[in-house]
């Protein structure tokens, strides 16, 4: 009998996930917040992650807007401007084509990482850089054209930042004739770890868009509106009275 290690798939890698994108309807150039409707959930804990980021996010015409939530820590951010990577941070990818049949990027495929604090004594603030994705066919022709503005707020026990992606950065970003990305979201964390969408980080999702989930880019008017349950009173149970019968 063999004595090798039995090797364990990730159970993430056996499905393709889409996931809903919310249109905001006022366009944006820049930051905004995000409404309750624009959060989405990652399945990072199918693979054993712990859930400690709030991530949400949108689409319009004019780019893509995230927010994303980390409260709780006990520990102190941890951000260098000069080691985005190993940083505690925010980081995208998207592919404005959906390509998930390649394994190798294409000049459609960009990679976003977003920083809450640059580091250093002075605490400097939130910062963001477009990155080249390892092992790619081609480089995004738009990679650093334009700015991509960020903004964030640290607590005691976690920060909360805002990012906007711009349509000038994003090489064929057509929200009228595709209507689908392809789509990844790390949220890295020197105390807690990765938070991912889908795969954990021994998968190479940083340059492999074929382990990239797809996004749906869902108009505002289409959206459904939340259900509403009513309310009852603890150990009661609400009935609607028909109305008395006639007497003949």
């Amino acid at each position: 009998m063999s004595n090798a290690p039995a090797v364990q798939i990730p159970r993430n890698l056996l499905f393709r996930f889409r996931f809903p994108l919310l249109e905001i309807a006022s366009a944006p150039r820049g930051v905004i917040e995000l409404g309750e409707e624009h959060r989405f959930r990652g399945l990072g804990r199918f693979e054993g992650q712990q859930s400690f980021a709030e991530w949400r996010g949108g689409w319009s015409t004019n780019g893509l807007n995230f927010s994303v939530e980390v409260r709780n820590k006990k520990q102190s951010l941890w951000c260098r401007s000069n080691m985005l990577l190993e940083s505690d941070s925010l980081q995208i990818w998207v592919d404005t084509r959906d390509t998930q049949t390649v394994h190798r990027a294409t000049r459609y495929c960009h990679w976003f990482a977003a920083l809450p604090s640059g580091g250093g004594p002075g605490k400097s603030p939130a910062i963001s850089s477009m990155l080249k994705i390892n092992r790619s066919r081609e480089d995004s022709p738009l990679i650093n054209r334009a700015k991509i503005p960020v903004e964030s707020q640290v607590f005691a026990d976690g920060y909360k930042m805002l990012l906007h992606i711009p349509a000038a950065v994003l090489n064929g970003w057509d929200s009228v004739e595709h209507r689908s990305i392809g789509f990844f979201v790390a949220t890295l964390d020197r105390e807690f770890g990765w938070q991912t969408l889908s795969l954990g980080s021994e998968m190479p999702f940083s340059e492999d868009p074929s382990l990239w989930c797809t996004m749906a880019l869902t108009s505002a008017n289409k959206a459904k509106p939340p259900t509403s349950a009513a309310k009852s009173t603890k150990g009661e149970t609400s009935k609607t009275k028909s109305p008395p019968k006639k007497k003949p």
